[in-house]
């Protein structure tokens, strides 16, 4: 392998991500450290997934029952990641976008794939979530300056949101992801720790019955929500794709060539899309442990659950009641950080997709990178207003985010399915992976149909 210096590059000479340029091909990082420095989609997706998942459901489904669904938080976490490199080495190995890949799946057709008319749906239900975040931060934002109503603050960060994601590219988007994550989450995982010495909150025993493979008594609805949305939900598996796109990891692999030195080169950059999965999969884990921990042991331990008005102000006892009262100035900026990035790399993610679904039903070429960047625009405006308005129609963090979780949810088993289908009936097989990682993909998607199987059934029981 060459060890070469490996340049820097974020976008094509002709300044479109999506098309592969052969003056964009780039020699992998021969070294771990190299590699470290080349990560940054897994750093959109953790400040996409340590968001409305972790701080509102992960939080309330503690709070409701108390330790018994911690194996819960393990799997969700846990399950999901190699259907994500699955879907980035795809993308990686054949210069395809995610959507652009899934719409190959047999079954009815409108234009484009059932699969992407089903994300779209998906994505629709989950604007309640992204709502409830803008209602989360102006409820904190309220808290914090009074004089200025929720409903002004609402708009004010809709303008702010518009403001940067107009003709943003990438390297912003991964900037700000970077802080975000950086910021909120270090200060949990601490309020976690001091947690630890608390034994009025925390004990052993009840940790231990947290990871026995039995479903709480009551929350069944939260707890489905919540397995759709923390780790690497519905939406962010279908972003991930999109991210590796515009970091560069397919435009530095090239085209495909029947050569040694294509497939070294794909080999590299897969595994540099490992090392960012990976690094991505310790912040965001550790961070909806810390989240689900203060739920369960400060929340369910004051018998408080967060509803609709009262949100912030229960959640930050997680904070006061472990750090001491100066935290809940923290905890106020770190949650609207958290809420807010959240909302900043969802839009600029979902705004990428729909434009690419406007591409795959015709309305313009693979190569227009300018009707691209249109259609973008005209998706931020879309889905920065859309959940606004929903916000201000139905106006309850908890339930909202809950029902767009479990819309994620229902989508997990059909994404894992298309991930299969994508490994045998799609990838290079020169790129195919070993069979252990097949198994873990076929078990990852059995087990996420299993699990919404019986969570399906149960809720219909109640």
């Amino acid at each position: 392998m060459s060890t070469a210096t490996v340049p820097v590059a974020t976008a094509s000479p002709a300044g479109d991500p999506y098309r592969l340029d052969p003056r964009d091909v780039r020699e992998p990082p021969p070294t771990l450290r190299q590699a470290l420095r080349r990560i940054g989609p897994g750093l959109i997706l953790a400040a996409s997934i340590v968001g409305s998942g972790e701080l509102i459901a992960t939080t309330t489904l503690g709070a409701q029952v108390g330790y018994t669904a911690l194996w819960i938080i393990v799997l969700s976490c846990a399950v999901k990641p190699v259907v994500q490199a699955e879907l980035g080495r795809h993308t990686i190995a054949t210069g395809e976008t995610g959507l652009e890949a899934l719409d190959h799946l047999p079954g009815p057709r409108l234009g484009v794939s059932w699969l992407v008319w089903a994300w779209a749906a998906m994505v629709l239900m989950t604007l309640l979530q992204v709502g409830a975040m803008f209602g989360g931060v102006a409820q904190a934002m309220t808290l914090l300056v009074p004089a200025v109503g929720e409903r002004a603050w609402v708009l004010v960060f809709l303008a702010l949101t518009l403001a940067l994601l107009l003709g943003g590219g990438y390297a912003r988007i991964e900037r700000l992801a970077v802080v975000k994550v950086g910021l909120f989450t270090l200060v949990t995982v601490l309020a976690a720790v001091v947690l630890m010495r608390m034994p009025r909150y925390f004990n052993w025993s009840g940790l231990r019955e947290g990871v026995r493979l039995r479903l709480p008594p009551q929350g069944i609805a939260t707890a489905a929500a919540v397995f759709g949305i923390t780790g690497v939900g519905a939406t962010e598996l279908f972003m991930y794709p999109y991210w590796c796109v515009e970091k560069g990891y397919a435009r530095f692999v090239g085209r495909r060539e029947p050569t040694p030195e294509w497939q070294r080169r794909a080999r590299g950059w897969i595994r540099v899309m490992h090392v960012d999965i990976l690094a991505s999969l310790v912040i965001y884990t550790l961070a909806t442990l810390a989240f689900y921990l203060l739920g369960a042991g400060i929340l369910h331990g004051m018998g408080l659950v967060p509803a609709a008005r009262d949100m912030i102000p229960v959640l930050s006892n997680i904070y006061t009641q472990t750090l001491g009262r100066w935290a809940l100035w923290v905890f106020y900026v770190g949650a609207i950080a958290t809420l807010y990035g959240t909302i900043f790399a969802a839009t600029a993610a979902h705004s990428r997709i729909f434009a690419d679904m406007c591409r795959l039903l015709g309305l313009f070429a693979r190569d227009d990178a300018a009707a691209r960047r249109r259609w973008r625009q005209v998706f931020v405006l879309v889905l920065t207003l859309a959940p606004v308005v929903l916000y201000w129609l139905f106006a309850s963090p908890v339930k909202m985010v809950i029902a767009g979780g479990i819309a994620q949810a229902t989508m997990l088993p059909l994404v894992g399915a298309g991930a299969v289908w994508l490994r045998h009936r799609r990838l290079p097989p020169e790129l195919a992976p070993s069979p252990a990682v097949t198994a873990g993909l076929w078990t990852a998607t059995i087990l996420m149909a299993a699990m919404m199987g019986y969570y399906t059934w149960l809720i219909a029981r109640t």
